[in-house]
């Protein structure tokens, strides 16, 4: 079936599928970013980094400030007085431990 599908269609059907996490991502404000590295070993930065990036590939001006609204749905640092909590002495524990990569 993949092997089926044009590359504009495929564009597509990934463009879809990033929106609809990024949505999921808004939605789900309970969710940490220390929590989403420690498990799967990216968070919404890295998609605000990564957006960046492919901005940057495609020679399109984009700060990393702009890539964050664009993952974050708003200024990064609103969406962290709203919803960003604390890290537990755990959770840095395990970030430390796994430390896929920095920021």
């Amino acid at each position: 079936m993949a092997d089926q599908i044009d590359d504009k269609t495929r564009t597509e059907l990934e463009a879809a599928v990033y929106r609809r996490l990024v949505a999921h991502l808004r939605e789900r404000t309970d969710v940490q970013n220390i929590d989403m590295m420690n498990l799967a070993g990216f968070c919404r930065n890295c998609l605000s980094n990564w957006m960046k990036d492919a901005a940057d590939a495609q020679s399109l001006p984009m700060t990393k400030d702009q890539a964050r609204e664009i993952v974050y749905g708003e200024p990064f640092d609103q969406w962290k007085q709203k919803h960003q909590k604390a890290a537990t002495p755990e959770q840095q524990a395990a970030f430390d431990k796994s430390a896929p990569h920095r920021h």
